[in-house]
């Protein structure tokens, strides 16, 4: 990724929507994080999608132009959850969404994935998912599978825009209190504080706004 670019935001506690998080303006200016092939294999890993070996092998055995190819349809993918997500969100979903949620099906029943037994860490075995890494086209399979545990899993009244001025990044809402507001503090809930904190020094209870 451009080293002048910040770093990825991972603030959505939920991965599919820092997928969609990954063009956003938390300060006013948008910043692309899938601008490229390169890029999409950074963001993967740093999202705990792809390992490591994985990333480097591919970046090896396809072309850059191939991998670019395949940033270009990650970012039509996040454009179309993005209107998703904001068509749905505040609500309960319907049977109604499952015209909306073709594309996503169809990215699913491509899946080149199998299961294998190993000895897990706590000593017992576990059945770990792999993948047949067979054309670059299926980087989008573990985005697609984040997604579906969204649409699945996650309650969308409780997926949120942030309130900050201009910001377009979006979460759920996991608080007990469900009253999460913000991307995250540092981003835009210290910056309303501080805003909100200078309106009421310059306009005080009790006294009127003056010519």
């Amino acid at each position: 990724m451009a080293e002048s670019r910040p770093m990825p935001l991972f603030v959505a506690d939920h991965l599919a929507l820092d997928f969609l998080n990954s063009r956003a303006a938390p300060s006013g200016t948008p910043i692309e994080w899938l601008a490229n092939g390169k890029d999409l294999l950074a963001w993967l890993q740093l999202a705990g999608l792809l390992d490591r070996e994985t990333a480097r092998r591919l970046a090896v055995e396809h072309p850059p132009e191939a991998l670019d190819t395949v940033a270009g349809e990650a970012r039509a993918l996040r454009e179309w959850l993005r209107g998703f997500v904001a068509g749905q969100a505040g609500g309960e979903l319907g049977k109604q969404v499952l015209g909306e949620l073709e594309p996503l099906n169809r990215l699913l029943a491509g899946e080149e994935a199998y299961r294998q037994i190993a000895w897990g860490e706590a000593g017992k075995p576990v059945c770990r998912i792999h993948r047949r890494w067979i054309h670059p086209q299926q980087l989008l399979q573990p985005v697609a599978e984040v997604m579906a545990d969204l649409v699945c899993r996650v309650d969308f009244a409780l997926v949120r825009h942030c309130e900050g001025t201009n910001c377009t990044l979006w979460f759920v809402d996991t608080t007990k209190s469900h009253s999460r507001r913000w991307c995250s503090m540092a981003l835009c809930g210290n910056r309303a504080k501080a805003a909100a904190h200078r309106s009421r020094a310059k306009h005080p209870p009790g006294r009127t706004a003056g010519p």
